[in-house]
């Protein structure tokens, strides 16, 4: 009998075996005696990433959070989510640099596939990463540092390294975060001024559905003691209610707004503890491409807006910063993301993923290895060959390999 579905009900697991282990002994002895395991976490994935014969998941472990103030970071165990981890970290009096939209996920899953938050300046979340142990096919406990020649590898690995059990970051003081959101901004304020509105707040987000003179709301998210928002934004007027990412959802969900201050924990995400984030009823793509490339990109989407419309929640343009992590989407180029949040169409959304890649393929479009893509262009990661080798070394029998793995990285 399976295991169940992932988060957006779409994909069920095949795996009929879900281990829970309590510590890092069993987690071994699990992990060394298994043919074919991998690790589960959120199910927040859309697609059968997480997915093998066997799965463990490491929420029943000790999450042994422990703060190193000379060296300013945290390790803990990787079954945590960015929202438990992020509540411990405010209440010692720290913080981590970037989150996601969803405090939900797990920090092992979002590391192990790029994910990110937003920001001219802030990384991805697996650049926040200072070390890594991991339980490789045999059952050995590796740990892995920046110092290791390995360590851009391992970061972000599709789990195809081994089970990642512990996770070191780096973290900083605490800060507060007020949001602001901006509506009516028109598509030729944007692609004019693309560098300057996403450069206004420490982190900023675009939703648009591509249609109309009218982009959408943006979300600029500054950090206090920062220079202020403006009362505009290159003609879009600040809102006057709380909104949601998605057009005529509740609020109630969503961060406060409105420019009241709060910990970062509070306002980087969009979505709030507590509540189901997103739609729920959804399916999410997203394609990284390098910032250079972002006015021709976002311009080749929006030619394909009135196909893409009506199956579509919401789309989403966030910013980060290049990293030297082999298969980040952001490897060695600043990036936007453009994401998709899609009616829950699977027929239609899969039909649709080849076009748009079509559209982004002169921009080096990369996709997000956690959502619905169509294919993966091996040459737009120069580091593979290595990644390939690497994961041969630590798992020469291909005991956490799927079939997600071979279709798009072996």
């Amino acid at each position: 009998m399976s295991i169940g579905t992932n988060w957006a009900k779409y994909h069920e697991y095949r795996a009929t075996t879900l281990h829970q282990p309590g510590t890092i002994d069993e987690l071994q002895e699990i992990v060394s005696t298994a043919p074919k395991i991998r690790a589960l976490g959120s199910r927040h994935s859309f697609n059968d990433l997480a997915d093998s014969a066997e799965l463990v998941s490491l929420t029943a472990m000790d999450p042994n959070i422990v703060i190193d103030d000379e060296t300013d970071t945290v390790s803990f165990s990787a079954g945590l989510t960015y929202g438990e981890l992020g509540v411990v970290l405010q209440d010692a009096g720290w913080a981590l640099r970037n989150l996601a939209s969803l405090p939900h996920i797990s920090v092992a899953g979002a590391i192990a596939t790029g994910t990110h938050g937003s920001g001219v300046n802030n990384g991805t979340l697996a650049r926040a990463v200072s070390g890594l142990d991991i339980v490789t096919a045999s059952g050995e406990l590796r740990s892995i540092g920046p110092v290791d020649p390995e360590f851009d590898g391992a970061v972000v690995s599709l789990g195809s390294l081994g089970i990642v059990s512990r996770i070191t970051l780096d973290i900083e003081p605490t800060f507060d975060v007020r949001q602001d959101v901006f509506t009516g901004l028109t598509w030729s304020s944007l692609l004019e001024n693309y560098d300057g509105i996403v450069s206004r707040a420490y982190s900023t987000s675009i939703f648009t559905r591509w249609v109309g003179d009218a982009v959408g709301d943006v979300w600029l998210k500054s950090r206090i003691g920062d220079r202020k928002p403006p009362q505009e934004l290159f003609g879009a007027a600040l809102a006057t209610t709380e909104l949601h990412p998605l057009p005529g959802a509740s609020s109630s969900s969503t961060t406060t707004q409105g420019g009241i201050p709060g910990p970062w924990i509070d306002r980087l995400p969009h979505f709030r503890m507590g509540f189901t984030p997103s739609n729920g009823d959804e399916l999410q793509t997203e394609y990284l491409v390098p910032r250079r490339h972002a006015v021709s990109a976002i311009s080749a989407v929006r030619q394909l807006g009135d196909r893409i419309a009506p199956h579509l929640h919401v789309s989403e343009l966030r910013t980060m910063a290049a990293d030297s992590l082999w298969l980040s989407g952001a490897y060695e180029t600043d990036a936007v993301g453009i994401h998709f949040t899609w009616k829950f169409e699977p027929d239609a959304v899969l039909a649709l993923l080849p076009v748009i890649e079509d559209a982004l393929a002169p921009f080096d479009a990369r996709p997000h290895w956690g959502k619905l893509f169509h294919a993966v262009r091996r040459e737009l990661y120069p580091k593979l060959g290595d990644f390939v080798a690497l994961a041969e070394e630590l798992d020469p029998t291909g005991k956490f390999r799927n079939d997600y793995l071979e279709r798009n990285v072996f």
